[in-house]
């Protein structure tokens, strides 16, 4: 039977059902919302379990946020999926350097992918940042490089890359490493899931 819902309430109805279908599921008040919205991006439900967080990370994303830090992406897609409006009026910027001329020129050169060149641009921001890779795991692999060469130490790493080639690998990387982190373990993710985990930290803090 199809419902007549309003527009303004359709989001609203989706994660009544979002909710009803978890049953009795139960997360913490920080994961909660960035799982309901990952399923919700998604209609995917497998996310209440492939969903992993390191210790107390999105209470943490969300404290970096509130300073104002910055959002880094592997993709433009997932840099127009984040509210910048809600991240301007913290104090933060969303950066993708994948699309720079000087990156693509810098890659080829080199003979390495753009996502490396991108990470290795990052990590020489000011900012404190949260990376949200939902496309490239040679991303999440040169984050864990920065790592250890301590050349990087972000508020939160967003691991969501899809695909088959080095994706469950990069994932777990980043989840071995003390980094705070939220990971779609497995070969699920995309640029999608990474705004969509991002937003559902925002909207917290605006709600």
């Amino acid at each position: 039977m199809i419902e007549n819902i309003k527009p303004m309430d359709i989001e609203k109805r989706s994660f009544e059902i979002i909710t009803e279908a978890l049953g009795d599921r139960r997360f913490t008040p920080e994961e909660e919302p960035v799982i309901k919205r990952a399923i919700h991006t998604t209609a995917d439900f497998d996310y209440a379990d492939n969903l992993v967080f390191s210790e107390d990370a999105a209470k943490k994303g969300i404290a970096a946020l509130k300073d104002g830090c910055d959002i880094v992406t592997d993709t433009q897609m997932a840099k127009a999926g984040i509210n910048k409006k809600i991240l301007e009026k913290l104090g933060g910027t969303v950066y993708c350097f994948m699309s720079d001329e000087d990156v693509a020129k810098e890659a080829k050169e080199r003979g390495v992918t753009r996502a490396i060149v991108s990470m290795e641009r990052a990590a020489k921001l000011k900012k404190p940042c949260i990376f949200a890779i939902g496309n490239a795991p040679t991303a999440l692999i040169t984050l864990k490089e920065l790592l250890d060469a301590k050349k990087i130490e972000p508020a939160l790493i967003i691991g969501v890359p899809v695909g088959f080639v080095n994706v469950v690998e990069s994932k777990e990387l980043i989840i071995s490493s003390s980094v705070p982190y939220i990971v779609a373990r497995g070969r699920k993710g995309g640029s999608n899931v990474a705004a969509a985990i991002c937003n559902a930290l925002l909207y917290q803090i605006m709600r």
